[in-house]
């Protein structure tokens, strides 16, 4: 019986889009196409033959290509969509949203043609407009598209606990809703070290500025690299929604999914509680939320609304 590898297309061989790459392969999730613009040909080739060089010291076996070709992603069953500008000095919040959905847009029709049947993971901001964006214009199915941030944002989170408490990262879990940015709403409530309440050990005003050093936690590396952002955690993140869905380990973790009568949002891309497979966003969980935490979120969701209809007139 012959076993086909997953085939994983990374779009945008960045530092957010390299890294996955190695991320991806270091875990063997699949053979791996790196693509980027014509404008860098050369640059997708030389990082894919450098990552592919050090396979035989980490041990990992996978078809690693470089290239500025769509034909070269056909059939793909996951593609990891990293594509897009960061914001720069003096740009308005409008402008990125209108380039970046041009960009989007434009690699959500290649992959529509070249691999119809893949599972999209969205990584470039504004994330929850992109995400909106590739469902429009792949007509794919809406648990078929999704957006990384939930992933990031809770990783983000259980590291501060674990810094506060001393402990290992394996010991806390945690969860968090909404939009991913500065209306993030992280739930004081399902956040745990080896099971116990971490309110239990943390005062209410230090774990409230745990949370909001977690809504920044973005903003606070750009400011200490000061000539990029963040790639490692993005990163990583990614790589771990590749491996629920290509390992069908439906894993409970929170993803940028389509909600419609879920949690009442009405058709929109906001981050919740997901079961995450072989067919992509299996199920959405419901969960009881606090007066605040529904306040919380409802901010959140009117953020992304507000967002998504701004981008419906610069596209």
């Amino acid at each position: 019986m012959s076993l086909r590898r997953a085939k994983i297309s990374i779009i945008g061989a960045g530092n957010v889009g390299a890294t996955c790459a190695h991320w991806c392969a270091a875990a063997e999730l699949g053979d791996i196409v790196l693509l980027d613009i014509p404008q860098t040909d050369g640059m997708p080739q030389g990082k894919s033959l450098d990552l592919f060089q050090a396979s035989p010291i980490w041990k990992y076996d996978a078809k690693i290509t470089g290239s500025t070709d769509y034909a070269d992603t056909a059939n793909s069953d996951v593609v990891v969509i990293t594509a897009g500008i960061p914001r720069k000095p003096g740009m308005s919040r409008d402008d990125l949203l209108a380039t970046n959905a041009k960009i989007v847009g434009s690699v959500a029709a290649e992959i529509a043609e070249t691999s119809p049947d893949a599972i999209l993971i969205i990584v470039s901001n504004p994330l929850d407009a992109m995400v909106q964006r590739a469902l429009q214009v792949t007509g794919f199915p809406s648990n078929h598209v999704m957006g990384q941030a939930g992933v990031l944002d809770t990783a983000r989170y259980r590291a501060f606990l674990a810094m506060e408490l001393g402990v290992s990262v394996e010991d806390i879990q945690a969860m968090l809703l909404g939009g991913h940015g500065d209306t993030m709403v992280p739930l004081t409530s399902c956040a745990t070290v080896g099971g116990i309440p971490v309110t239990h050990f943390i005062k209410p005003e230090r774990l409230a500025q745990i949370v909001q050093r977690t809504r920044d936690g973005g903003a606070e590396i750009v400011k200490l690299l000061k000539t990029g952002s963040a790639y490692y955690a993005p990163a990583g993140a990614a790589a771990q929604m590749v491996e629920a869905i290509v390992r069908d380990k439906k894993r409970l973790v929170p993803v940028a999914a389509y909600c419609d009568q879920e949690y009442g949002v009405g058709g929109y891309y906001v981050g919740v509680p997901v079961i995450l497979g072989a067919n992509g966003v299996e199920k959405i969980l419901e969960i009881p939320l606090s007066d605040e935490e529904k306040a919380g979120f409802a901010k959140s969701v009117a953020a992304v609304k507000s967002l998504v209809a701004t981008m419906a007139t610069l596209v």
